[in-house]
C-alpha cells in the first residue's frame, strides 16, 4: 500500500490510479469493512487524526480533483466522507524527500519521459503540512 504524501500533481498516471485504489482500500479498513491490511503502517497517520475517515476522505478528494484536472473520472460516490474538514496532518521533510526518490525510481522504469520534469523538491498532498524531520516512523525503508 502506497499512500503518497507528495502532491498528486507530481504523480504519473499509474501512481495516481494506484493511489486511488489503495486509498479506497485504506478507507474500507478504517471503516471496518475489510479484515485485510488492518495493521498496515501507512494507516498509522490516518488513525492518529481526530477523524480518520474524514482524513482519508479528504485524501481521496484531492486525488479525485487531480484526476478531474487530467480528464480522468474517479467515482467520488465511493468516498465515504466527502468534503470533510480533516484539518492538516503533519508530514516530515524527510518523508517527502524519500517519496520523491521513490517516485523518481518508478518513473525511470515506467515513464522516463516524465523524469526530467520532476522538481527536486515536491510539495505535500493538500491534506498534509510539511514539518522538519526524518523519514516517518511508519515508512518501511528497505
Amino acid at each position: 500500500m502506497r499512500m503518497w504524501s507528495i502532491h498528486p500533481r507530481h504523480l504519473d498516471r499509474q501512481a495516481l490510479i494506484a493511489g486511488w485504489r489503495e486509498a479506497l482500500l485504506a478507507q474500507a479498513v478504517l471503516a471496518g469493512r475489510t479484515a485485510g491490511y488492518r495493521h498496515h503502517p501507512q494507516l498509522e497517520r490516518f488513525r492518529a487524526a481526530p477523524d480518520p475517515l474524514g482524513a482519508v476522505g479528504a485524501y481521496l478528494t484531492a486525488l479525485a480533483d487531480e484526476a478531474d484536472s487530467r480528464g480522468y473520472r474517479f467515482d467520488r460516490t465511493r468516498i465515504d466522507r466527502q468534503g470533510a474538514d480533516a484539518g492538516a496532518l503533519p508530514v516530515t521533510t524527510g518523508q517527502l524527500a524519500f517519496e520523491r526518490a521513490h517516485l523518481a525510481a518508478k518513473l525511470e522504469i515506467r515513464s522516463p519521459d516524465l523524469l526530467p520534469g520532476l522538481p527536486d523538491r515536491l510539495g505535500p498532498h493538500p491534506l498534509f503540512v510539511e514539518v522538519e524531520g526524518p523519514v516517518e516512523s511508519w515508512e518501511r525503508v528497505r
